[in-house]
């Protein structure tokens, strides 16, 4: 009975949080906090998901996104642990409102795409139009009007049958100001007063203030400037009182719009001045980026070259903050303002050489932001996966037959988690054209064998056959980049089993032809799927497409897979073709010119004579991979001696000659750059003793400044033949 009744008091607590958060987002978060310590006392752990939910959902409101976030991603480990589905849907549309107002638009809208399957799966109408209208914002920022107004007519059409005026009104709001930009004035006008007349209807406080908000923007259009004052300035006073800050900030900009355009520039400076500080304080980038660059124009308009100059170069430098190349095509509309014009030419040229000097100072700040970010990416989840891979293969060495079958999918599965983490951090440098192959030698049937075993379960969990067609004059060995086939081998399969409800999957593999060395291998994916519509064949290869055939289905996806297929196959200078049938099914096909080689030198199962007895030192901080490392050299007859740190490492190569040193690059106390440096540039005994950097940062090859001081470069996962080669050589 108490049971009972404390979940009636956290349903009712939530419902009056949820209904006055356009009112009083303060008091939202403090029922919402009360309901979450109720749910927690009483350990009723569905209450205490629905209150982590609202509770970020709030926050999210009010600017304070990290925290928000943490609350969001509780709440659907919560709702995994209840089988709640929509509770998922609900936290991960919380998780997507911050992404894309933190302008991390491609994960706001990854997040948003699972929302709406889920939506659709349980015919969910009215978060379906709250879904929509968020993707509409997110094509906004990527300047994609069409699928912006595809997505908005789509909340339009799912409020009606939710029968939810205040989602309509949400929907009419940012149509208009795609059609005002459309230069479609009186559609815009007619749109914003009828989400006003709504939001005074259903009296939504906040939607209001977004429409008046929306309202105001068409004056400023119609030069009614007295009138847009009054709109914006009761916009932003309604936004300061329910404490929503991204309203107030909106509403910063729009009013150093207003007075720039009225030719009132000592307001201008005076609205955005105070802005910019705002911004500052809570952390909210697009007040910094807009209104840093209103205020370079208005200073140029008084002749404040100096003053323009600075808000120029501030501009310039919350650009280059903002690296994700999805955002950073949005930014780049801009670049033709950020150019200086000066009445005196000499004044002109002065200014433009200091232009440029700073900005490349800034893409060479901004470089180095991106080359850490993918470092401590690259090695945050690679060294977790290196203890996986190296111990299945080591056990993979001493089981019973059967085992060992167990045991190499476990190890091919593991690879093929760390495949699809290197989609992630691949998929930057696929944008900016920075990446190369890595061929080996490679035995391509085995491979083909090894990538089928991947993904036979996932095809058997839905009943469908899994079937290899293997040509007969396929050589023995080519020179392959085996993790780029496998990522464009794996996209493929698992696309067309995702999406064949019954049926088989075919993967084909043939030679076409001979060219001198070099042989011209067929790859065909076939399945029996729903087919795609002819109208979305041309742009099924782009970031994020999707045909309907696909977004009426069960399933997730977001074509972000496909995207990399493709630019993967132009890199090895082919082309992918794809030929679809409406109920019959899709067939994937491209063609690569492998060479021709024989695969020589593979590391030995156990002890190898050339190894046994020599000395290495360790330097690895984990100590998981440490104790995984020297088992694997202990197989080949080598003693090991571990050092903790970069510290430690510099230590004992002071007290003891070594054969080989194998250098962690992530370290705390010392890394090993640094401690490598130190003992090649100091009197040790370790002076010419051949350094090997054993790391999970693919970035770490990247840093001239230290690669004179190793002699290989091995990453983790640790690949056996690889590190067994390179020791062979050096030590």
């Amino acid at each position: 009975m108490e049971k009972n009744s404390s979940e009636n008091e956290i349903k009712e607590l939530l419902k009056e949080a949820y209904q006055i958060r356009g009112s009083d987002i303060k008091a939202s978060i403090s029922l919402a906090r009360k309901a979450l310590q109720i749910s927690q006392h009483n350990c009723l752990e569905s209450e205490v998901a629905n209150s982590l939910n609202k509770l970020s959902l709030f926050l999210m409101i009010t600017g304070q996104y990290e925290e928000s976030s943490k609350y969001a991603r509780e709440a659907i480990n919560y709702y995994k642990k209840t089988d709640n589905e929509i509770g998922i849907a609900e936290a991960k549309y919380s998780l997507s409102g911050i992404h894309y107002k933190t302008n991390n638009h491609h994960l706001g809208l990854i997040e948003l795409l699972d929302c709406l399957a889920i939506y659709q799966k349980y015919n969910d109408y009215h978060n379906q139009a709250r879904v929509q209208k968020s993707m509409g914002t997110i094509f906004e920022y990527y300047n994609d009007e069409k699928r912006a107004i595809d997505a908005y007519r789509n909340t339009l059409l799912a409020a009606k049958k939710a029968n939810d005026l205040n989602l309509e009104s949400n929907a009419l709001n940012p149509l208009s100001g795609i059609y005002l930009n459309q230069g479609k004035i009186d559609i815009a006008f007619k749109m914003i007063e009828e989400s006003i007349a709504i939001k005074k209807q259903t009296g939504d406080t906040r939607g209001y203030a977004f429409a008046i908000y929306g309202r105001g923007k068409i004056y400023i259009k119609t030069k009614e400037f007295e009138k847009a004052e009054i709109d914006l300035n009761e916009s932003f006073a309604i936004h300061q009182r329910v404490g929503d800050n991204l309203g107030k900030a909106i509403c910063y900009i729009k009013l150093g719009a207003l007075y720039f355009e009225w030719g009132k520039y000592d307001k201008t400076i005076e609205v955005l001045t105070e802005g910019m500080a705002f911004g500052d304080k809570n952390n909210i980038t697009i007040i910094k980026f807009k209104g840093s660059h209103l205020l370079y124009r208005t200073h140029k308009e008084l002749g404040n070259l100096i003053e323009a100059l600075e808000y120029l170069e501030y501009y310039l430098q919350e650009k280059e903050i903002v690296f994700n190349s999805q955002t950073q095509k949005i930014i780049d509309n801009y670049e033709h303002i950020v150019q200086i014009e000066s009445k005196e030419k000499e004044t002109k040229l002065q200014l433009e050489k200091a232009e440029i000097l700073k900005k490349k100072n800034i893409a060479e700040q901004a470089s180095r932001v991106k080359q850490d970010f993918l470092s401590t990416m690259s090695h945050e989840i690679r060294t977790p996966l290196n203890a996986i891979i190296t111990i299945s293969g080591l056990l993979n060495e001493r089981q019973t037959p059967q085992e060992k079958e167990l045991i190499e999918t476990l190890r091919f599965s593991s690879n093929n988690l760390l495949l699809l983490i290197n989609d992630i951090l691949d998929f930057s440098k696929l944008e900016a054209g920075k990446f190369n192959l890595l061929k080996h030698p490679s035995d391509l049937k085995s491979l083909l064998v090894s990538i089928k075993k991947t993904y036979s379960s996932l095809a058997k969990e839905k009943g469908l056959p899994l079937n290899l067609f293997i040509g007969e004059k396929l050589a023995s060995a080519y020179l392959i980049d085996e993790t780029k086939l496998s990522q464009i081998l794996g996209n493929l399969i698992s696309n067309a089993i995702k999406f064949t409800e019954s049926g088989r999957v075919d993967i084909e593999v043939i030679k076409k032809e001979e060219k001198n060395d070099c042989d011209v291998i067929n790859f065909k994916i076939k399945d029996t799927g729903p087919g795609i519509e002819e109208e979305y064949i041309d742009t099924i290869f782009d970031s994020f497409s999707q045909s309907q055939t696909v977004t009426k289905r069960k399933v997730g996806g977001t074509g972000l897979g496909l995207a990399i297929v493709k630019k993967l196959v132009n890199l090895h200078g082919s082309n992918i073709y794809l030929d679809s049938n409406l109920g019959i099914g899709t067939i994937f096909e491209f063609d690569l010119i492998l060479e021709r080689t024989k695969i020589i030198d593979k590391a030995p199962n156990n002890s190898s004579q050339k190894l046994t007895g020599k000395q290495i030192l360790l330097a690895e901080d984990n100590l998981v991979n440490a104790m995984v490392a020297k088992k694997l050299l202990s197989n080949w007859g080598i003693e090991t001696d571990h050092a903790k740190n970069g510290i430690e490492a510099v230590k004992k190569a002071k007290n003891q000659v070594y054969d080989c040193i194998l250098m962690d690059i992530h370290m705390p106390e010392m890394d090993g750059f640094e401690a490598v440096k130190i003992i090649k540039d100091s009197n040790n005994f370790n002076r010419s003793t051949p350094v090997l950097a054993l790391t999970a940062d693919i970035t770490v090859n990247g840093n001239s400044e230290y690669n004179i001081y190793f002699n290989d470069f091995l990453l983790k996962p640790i690949e056996k033949e690889k590190l067994y080669s390179s020791l062979k050589s050096f030590a």
